[in-house]
C-alpha cells in the first residue's frame, strides 16, 4: 500500500502543471525568435569565469554571418548575482566587439537598467518580443523585467519577455528571489548545458580545439577572438578566480553560446568544430 500511495504521488507531481510559466527542457518554443522585429539582448556575468570573454567572441562571429546580420542585439556586461569572486574586466574586448552597442552594468547598476529598459521598450512598441540570453545568473533580468513591468502596466511582459538559461550553477548563484521572480514573470526557459556534447543543446567547451586562427578569415574577428583568449589567460584561475581547465589547457569555451543558438534556432550545432566550420568565413 505504501508503494501505491507513493507512486500515485509521483504520478500526481509529474502532471501537476508547471508553476509560473517556466519552459520544461526539450520543449518546443511556441514562439519563435522574429528576426524583424525582436530584440535579443546577451548578458554576460564576467565573474568569475572567464568563458564570457569566449562566448563574446563566439558570438561576434556569428553575428557576422549574412543569415545573421539582421538581428537587433544589445549586450551587457556585469550581469552577475551573490557568487563569491573577482570579476574579470570585459571592457577592452566589449567595446572592440560591440562598438557602443553594450552597456555596464558591472559600473552602474542602476543605470544599465534604465538603458537597457529604453532599448527594450522601443522594441516592445514595435510589437517584438524580448529574448535574454542569461550567460550568468538572472538577478539583473529581473530588475529589467521589474523597470518594465513599472512603465508598461498595459502589456503582458511574461509574454513578450523570454528568459533562456542552460546551467544550474547560474541558477544556483542567482539570488532566490530574483530567480522566483523571473519565473514568475516572464516565459522562461531552462535548456541543456552547453558545457556538454550531445544533450540537446550545442557542447562549446573544448580543451583540445587550438586551431581557430585556421578557420577565422575576417581580420576583425581575428582580432576580437585573440584579445578574448588573451584576456582569458591573463584572469583565468587568477586570484581566486575560478580556473576553466578547458581554457587553462589551451582550448576554447563559449558555452553560454549555446542559448543564442536555441533562441536563433541553430542548436543542431554539435561542437565547436561544427560551430567553426559553419560560421568561421
Amino acid at each position: 500500500m505504501k508503494f501505491k500511495i507513493l507512486h500515485l504521488i509521483a504520478i500526481a507531481s509529474i502532471l501537476m502543471p508547471l508553476k509560473g510559466n517556466a519552459t520544461p527542457l526539450y520543449q518546443s518554443k511556441s514562439v519563435n525568435f522574429n528576426i524583424e522585429k525582436d530584440l535579443l539582448l546577451v548578458q554576460y556575468d564576467c565573474k568569475t569565469d572567464v568563458d564570457d570573454l569566449h562566448s563574446v567572441a563566439a558570438f561576434i562571429t556569428l553575428m557576422s554571418d549574412p543569415d545573421f546580420k539582421k538581428v537587433n542585439y544589445h549586450a551587457v556586461a556585469g550581469t552577475y548575482g551573490i557568487q563569491e569572486g573577482l570579476y574579470v574586466p570585459p571592457n577592452d574586448l566589449f567595446r572592440l566587439a560591440f562598438g557602443d552597442n553594450w552597456t555596464d552594468a558591472h559600473e552602474n547598476l542602476k543605470s544599465a537598467v534604465e538603458r537597457v529598459k529604453l532599448i527594450a521598450k522601443s522594441t516592445l512598441a514595435n510589437q517584438g518580443d524580448i529574448w535574454i540570453a542569461d550567460a550568468g545568473q538572472s538577478d539583473f533580468s529581473a530588475e529589467l523585467v521589474k523597470a518594465l513591468q513599472a512603465d508598461l502596466p498595459e502589456i503582458n511582459i511574461s509574454q513578450r519577455i523570454h528568459v533562456v538559461q542552460h546551467s544550474d550553477w547560474n541558477e544556483e548563484v542567482t539570488s532566490p528571489a530574483s530567480l522566483d521572480f523571473v519565473k514568475k514573470n516572464t516565459t522562461y526557459h531552462k535548456i541543456q548545458d552547453g558545457n556538454a556534447v550531445g544533450n540537446g543543446t550545442p557542447g562549446f567547451r573544448t580543451p583540445d580545439y587550438t586551431n581557430w586562427k585556421d578557420k577565422i578569415k575576417d581580420p576583425k574577428l581575428i582580432a576580437i577572438w585573440q584579445l578574448a583568449i588573451d584576456l582569458g589567460n591573463k584572469y583565468n584561475g587568477k586570484e581566486d578566480r575560478y580556473n576553466n581547465e578547458a581554457i587553462a589547457a589551451g582550448g576554447l569555451d563559449f558555452s553560454d553560446l549555446s542559448e543564442v543558438c536555441w533562441i536563433l534556432g541553430i542548436a543542431d550545432i554539435k561542437d565547436t568544430a561544427h560551430f567553426f566550420s559553419l560560421y568561421s568565413n
